[in-house]
């Protein structure tokens, strides 16, 4: 991250997007750069809205109250949006419609932060790597199972299940990172702007087999979704099915029926949630309309919509904890990543350090 010039002025679009991620509103931030500069100096609400405005400038001594204020370090407030991309672009999410709108301009912050961070780790290393995340169209003829026979061929799968999705993923050069996002009302969200790897935020503490399945949902949308429409996330669930689940492969393991003991058994050789199998069986016309709800009706009453047994250990991310590893061989400390990602020292390694990667 550039060094902070004595004339540097925070962006508009960095103050929103650094409070937006902390989940604080504009009055809680003033009440903070009060706290930090005492009762003599008190800050209104009104001066954070015209510094967010651009109707202000915050340099010197304030910029660096209002980095305090905030948690972060003064250089990161002033980076350039037109650069860095201060603005959410397209972004992708599995959500549930009881999401407030807060929780997720919070969670969309979050992962444009994220994203810097990473973009700030790359170019100390020297690296842009590479990703086969192709445009892949979707219309009347090629259909979004098409798209994941094409990406499961771009990506060298094999026939049968996918036995590592997040090793796939970044073998492909995109990037994974656990945050809690929004409680329970969010899973997952994705972006991948212009010319970057896509990035994608998982929810801290989701199933793994439901992780699995959101994740491929999330893969759907970068390669087929640019432009937003109203038909994506039923294009995104049948994109998951069928890469998570191919029907050529899967199909004489649905028949014969489906009761909880085969249930079971299908989950633990495809990785992904019952729920999901049954799905994917009623998709396929393998189990009526009538078996599919019974089936639901009955994982409901076992409690299995929450929490389902045969539960698997969570795929584990490789690609970011391999890129500090690199940075750290070539002689960077933490306090050196923590200043190049704009963070403080303990809340780099909270995020990126710790056992899960992840910081509450």
């Amino acid at each position: 991250m550039p060094e902070q010039g004595p004339g540097s002025a925070a962006q508009p679009g960095m103050l929103i997007l650094a409070r937006e991620s902390r989940g604080m509103t504009q009055a809680e931030v003033a009440r903070a750069i009060s706290a930090q500069l005492g009762p003599r100096e008190p800050t209104s609400q009104g001066y954070v809205s015209k510094a967010e405005a651009g109707r202000i400038k915050v340099t010197g001594e304030r910029l660096a109250v209002y980095a305090a204020a905030l948690g972060y370090r003064p250089d990161l407030l002033t980076l350039d949006e037109a650069v860095h991309g201060a603005g959410v672009g397209l972004v992708h999410h599995r959500r549930r419609a009881s999401l407030a709108a807060t929780g997720l301009r919070r969670t969309h912050a979050v992962l444009n932060l994220t994203r810097i961070q990473l973009q700030a780790m790359l170019k100390a290393a020297g690296e842009r790597p590479a990703h086969c995340f192709t445009d892949i169209e979707v219309d009347a003829f090629d259909t979004a199972e098409d798209a994941a026979h094409a990406l499961r061929r771009a990506w060298g799968l094999a026939p049968g299940p996918v036995l590592s999705l997040i090793g796939a993923l970044e073998d492909a050069g995109g990037f994974v990172v656990r945050r809690p996002l929004a409680g329970r009302e969010l899973d997952a969200v994705s972006q991948r702007m212009e010319g970057g790897n896509p990035l994608f935020l998982l929810n801290l503490g989701t199933p793994a087999d439901r992780e699995r399945y959101t994740l491929a949902h999330e893969i759907g949308h970068v390669v087929m979704h640019r432009v937003p429409s109203d038909d994506q996330e039923r294009q995104a669930d049948q994109f998951a099915g069928e890469f998570l689940l191919p029907a050529r492969d899967i199909l004489g393991s649905l028949k014969g029926g489906l009761d909880l003991g085969r249930l079971i058994e299908l989950k633990r050789v495809w990785r992904v949630s019952m729920a999901a199998i049954v799905r994917r069986a009623h998709t396929l016309s393998v189990i009526s309309d009538w078996q599919y709800r019974q089936l639901n009706i009955e994982l409901s009453a076992l409690g299995y919509r929450t929490a389902e047994p045969a539960e698997f250990v969570p795929e584990q991310p490789a690609a970011v904890a391999a890129l500090i590893s690199r940075l750290q061989s070539q002689g960077l400390t933490i306090a050196d990543l923590a200043h190049i990602t704009g963070l403080p020292e303990q809340e780099f390694s909270e995020l990126y350090l710790c056992p899960t990667g992840d910081h509450v």
